[in-house]
């Protein structure tokens, strides 16, 4: 029997994350000189890095490459911040590869199709409610938040919180 995504939760060590349609709306706001300007949500980059703080390992990959991004997620503590990725699932290997995690204990939120194969390789693919149908169909949890709009926030949430972790950090006691 198969187990459910609440039951997956307690295995997940690392999460890995897409930027755009994740941790972003996929909205690009473009200015009169070209650049492409992209929206995050402060609460996910709260979950990061209390997530970090608790112990966590979190990956960053993706296609886009931006370096306003970068600094954002420097800025709460990632090192593994892998953007202008050709082929997520190298990336990928190359990763749990270099930490010697299990793929079992990953978790990776992704919404369209150039996260597709790398999802259907860890324990415990999820994604934003506004991914496409091809992701949805494969993610094992769809948040009831859209990307860039709580859902990173959400699923590290839910995974300290059946992990005991969350209250520890909320309560002031993650040091």
């Amino acid at each position: 029997m198969e187990k459910s995504y609440k039951e997956l939760l307690n295995n997940i060590t690392t999460f890995i994350f897409d930027v755009d349609g994740v941790l972003t709306d996929s909205s690009v706001h473009i200015t009169s000189t070209g650049e492409m300007l992209r929206i995050m949500n402060i609460r996910d980059g709260y979950a990061m890095k209390a997530a970090l703080e608790s112990g966590y390992n979190i990956c960053i990959i993706s296609g886009g490459n931006n370096e306003g991004i970068r600094i954002r997620l420097k800025n709460l503590g990632l090192n593994d911040i892998h953007l202008a990725s050709p082929d997520k699932v190298a990336t990928f290997k190359e990763y749990i590869q270099l930490y010697n995690i299990n793929a079992d204990q990953v978790l990776y939120m992704g919404d369209d199709i150039p996260d597709y194969h790398v999802m259907q390789l860890v324990g415990l693919p999820v994604c934003p409610q506004d991914a496409s149908p091809e992701i949805k169909a494969i993610s094992k949890y769809i948040s009831h938040k859209k990307g860039g709009k709580g859902a990173v926030r959400e699923i590290i949430e839910q995974v300290m919180k059946v992990q005991g972790k969350w209250h520890l950090y909320y309560n002031g006691k993650h040091d």
